[in-house]
């Protein structure tokens, strides 16, 4: 797995994933182009909080998937392409399922395109467990049905199946990989790991308030995943295909908010806030990663446990709050 010297593009490289991969590849060597949504605020998002010897070696763009024409100038003379930018809050998509579609996959579609137009060296698109619904079968192998259970699964299932499109018509060396469930420093608080350790530590929040906590998960440390991204980069892999990358191991949310109670020493009450319960048919039951496909072709396998994963979480919470970077009240 070697990327010294590769020129390297990664979309959504201001993202909670894409900034722990753009850091890992920078780390590698790497020449790395980071691509971050363009804003009115002149933020790169996550890639501001990079310690200064990765982000001085970074190329820092800002523009938008949706726009063709830019894409197709700065995947130009790239090696290989991360392609991790989308809209990913399943809540909004309920509410703004046309921005999923054009973002996740008319998106998708640019890059795929510009990759194919420059004879790019290798594809990695992300795509997500939420396209496998609740598990018919568990662990979920990449044979499992797709179903798409909410407007955001069901772009990334459309995005799925373009990229295998551009593999079988095009010839476009372009793989896919279904992150499980990342956790981990920088993670937004919409998902429900940050969002139960900043109630549980944040003197401001008198209460931890949760919805539903009897689904199970496959939750993996983000720089596992971000290794993950590497492997498909770089290893033999079959284009066209899906490959899992989860820690094989099933978690309530109900064991996840009691490590995170012990690990954090919260004594605050836990209630339940019925604005954080998705509709009854799209809730997701159950995810639990059969990642075996990846590790046979790479060798990559999750190495940090739930607990080595949720205490390094809360301390960088910890740091975040002593330092006031963080809103004051929870959206």
């Amino acid at each position: 797995m070697n990327y010294k010297g590769k020129r390297v593009l990664v979309t959504g490289a201001d993202g909670f994933i894409g900034s722990h991969l753009t850091e890992a590849l920078v780390r590698g060597g790497a020449d790395v182009t980071a691509l971050a949504l363009y804003n009115s605020f002149d933020s790169h998002g996550w890639l501001d909080d990079l310690p200064d010897e990765i982000r001085n070696h970074l190329k820092l763009v800002r523009g938008d998937v949706r726009d063709s024409a830019f894409l197709n100038r700065i995947v130009r003379g790239q090696s290989v392409v991360f392609h991790l930018a989308a809209l990913i809050a399943i809540p909004y998509s309920y509410a703004a399922a046309q921005s999923y579609v054009e973002t996740n996959i008319m998106g998708t579609v640019n890059v795929l395109e510009a990759a194919r137009q420059w004879d790019t060296e290798r594809v990695v698109h992300t795509s997500t467990s939420e396209v496998y619904g609740t598990a018919l079968t568990m662990p979920i192998s990449e044979s499992h049905p797709l179903q798409g259970q909410s407007p955001y699964s069901a772009s990334k299932i459309g995005a799925d199946m373009m990229a295998e499109s551009y593999a079988r018509s095009f010839d476009v060396p372009v793989v896919m990989l279904r992150p499980f469930n990342a956790f981990g420093p920088r993670q937004s608080e919409r998902a429900i790991v940050p969002t139960l350790i900043r109630q549980a530590i944040d003197a401001n929040c008198p209460a931890i308030m949760v919805g539903d906590t009897s689904p199970v998960r496959d939750l993996t440390f983000v720089e596992d995943t971000a290794a993950a991204f590497l492997s498909a980069g770089s290893a033999d892999l079959e284009f066209g295909h899906a490959y899992n990358a989860g820690s094989q191991r099933a978690v309530t949310i109900s064991d996840v908010l009691d490590l995170v109670v012990e690990l954090s020493g919260s004594n605050k009450p836990v209630r339940r806030d019925e604005s954080r319960l998705r509709p009854q048919n799209s809730e997701v039951r159950a995810l639990l990663a059969d990642s075996s496909r990846l590790e046979r072709a790479t060798g990559w396998r999750a190495h940090t446990d739930l607990r080595e994963g949720l205490k390094r979480t809360i301390a960088w919470w910890r740091t975040r709050l002593n330092r006031g970077l963080v809103r004051h009240e929870m959206g």
